[in-house]
């Protein structure tokens, strides 16, 4: 959530800013409102002080034996109107509320500006992809060729954008996510968390998929008890730890780090990526979270992305990183740094990982805050948010870029100590 007084002293910079990212900010019905609720707060203040006196004068009434029913009528009808005006008041105020929980973060200044993925910049590169003196076979061919990874029977229990993995890839899929969890809590600094998959409406609040993502989560109505939702990353759980909590400077930085199933409804990406793990309603994820202090968060964000670079890295998996521009960042994020994994059978690379920094816009939502030592004041932490990695498209990565030409599946270095000896599958 944006700092309320940005919008009432800097409305227009803030309609400009917004507008890179492709928001059209009402400002006319945001100077209404802002209008409005002066007016009224005006009002209800010079009514109030009326009131007191009113009420003063009472006393001294009583005590000179005057007729005091006027002035009690008087201030009777003072006190309906404002109890009028607080409520006109709140309503106003519950309106700017909900109108700022859907305004997305405002991006950095160091952020390209651009309309959409196209616009996107390239900051570097790492490996080479692999020339191929064979026919390249995608994921799925690669998967299916023994049964070992399975859409139909999926299907069969779920429906689409679902997979059923068997034998040595389901083995393989669970050693990818135990070496990456290992690599982040060993080397990178990460405490591991293990965290609920139900959710309730505050913790996808505080970090920006309520209220206006709400068709992109799977959710379960409880009657008589509060809605849960299944969680779209680890994210939401992880960051949420900090919520309506006032923390001591010296427990910062956290880092937190989870492997948890993640659930997704796609809805907004009908006809896109439907054959094979690309896109899919529930997929594992890794994911690291960061919360530090406010003049710490863009070198946060820097390691962050060096941490899950560094996964591809032991995986020797060829990758790019990009910089979004404005119109290409999620909502809550002020910036962020895509990776994307070379796929052979695409001949293109493909996002694996977003690395963000939020700054304090979720910490707002979620009342997140540390005591600054040298005022010894309270001020909201900034969160930061990366995979570390995609689990599912990262072993489409592993199986396209270590195949072979009879189709069996090289198991790359790093991960043959979490697969018992096995070192090709297939």
């Amino acid at each position: 959530m944006l700092d309320s007084k940005l919008l009432r002293t800097q409305l227009q910079d803030v309609a400009d800013r917004l507008a890179t990212r492709g928001y059209q900010l009402d400002v006319a019905r945001i100077e209404a409102l802002e209008a409005q609720r002066k007016t009224v707060q005006t009002r209800t203040e010079q009514l109030q002080a009326e009131r007191n006196a009113r009420s003063k004068s009472i006393g001294q009434a009583k005590q000179r034996g005057e007729d005091i029913a006027p002035l009690l009528a008087d201030v009777d009808r003072m006190a309906s109107e404002l109890d009028a005006g607080k409520q006109e008041l709140e309503g106003i105020q519950a309106e700017l509320d909900q109108l700022m929980l859907t305004l997305p973060n405002l991006p950095h200044e160091s952020v390209p500006v651009g309309k959409d993925e196209d616009e996107n910049v390239e900051v570097r590169r790492w490996g080479t992809p692999k020339s191929f003196d064979f026919p390249v076979q995608d994921h799925v061919a690669l998967g299916e060729q023994h049964g070992w990874l399975d859409f139909e029977t999926a299907a069969k229990l779920s429906g689409a954008r679902f997979a059923l993995m068997r034998g040595p890839i389901a083995r393989l899929h669970r050693a990818l996510a135990q070496f990456m969890i290992d690599l982040h809590t060993r080397e990178h600094g990460y405490e591991e968390a293990y965290t609920p998959y139900l959710v309730q409406a505050p913790a996808l609040q505080g970090t920006g998929q309520l209220p206006k993502f709400e068709e992109d989560l799977f959710k379960i109505t409880r009657e008589g008890e509060a809605d849960f939702y299944l969680i779209p990353t680890a994210e939401v759980s992880l960051t949420n730890i900090v919520a309506g909590e006032i923390l001591d400077a010296k427990q910062l930085p956290l880092k937190f780090v989870a492997h948890t199933p993640c659930f997704r409804s796609e809805a907004g990406a009908s006809g896109r990526d439907t054959r094979g793990m690309i896109r899919q309603h529930q997929f594992d994820k890794v994911e690291m979270v960061q919360i530090v202090e406010p003049g710490q968060s863009f070198e946060a964000l820097e390691s962050l992305t060096a941490n899950a670079e560094k996964v591809l890295q032991l995986l020797e998996l060829p990758y790019r990183v990009l910089a979004l521009c404005t119109g290409d960042m999620g909502f809550g994020a002020t910036k962020t740094y895509d990776l994307e994994v070379w796929v052979p059978s695409q001949d293109k690379y493909r996002e694996i990982s977003s690395c963000s920094n939020c700054g304090d816009f979720q910490a707002r939502r979620m009342q997140a805050r540390y005591r600054n030592p040298e005022t010894g004041k309270p001020e909201l932490v900034h969160t930061l948010n990366g995979s570390g990695l995609a689990v599912g498209r990262t072993l489409v990565a592993v199986l396209e870029n270590y195949q072979q030409a009879d189709g069996s599946v090289r198991v790359p270095e790093v991960l043959k100590p979490y697969m018992a000896g096995i070192e090709v599958i297939g």
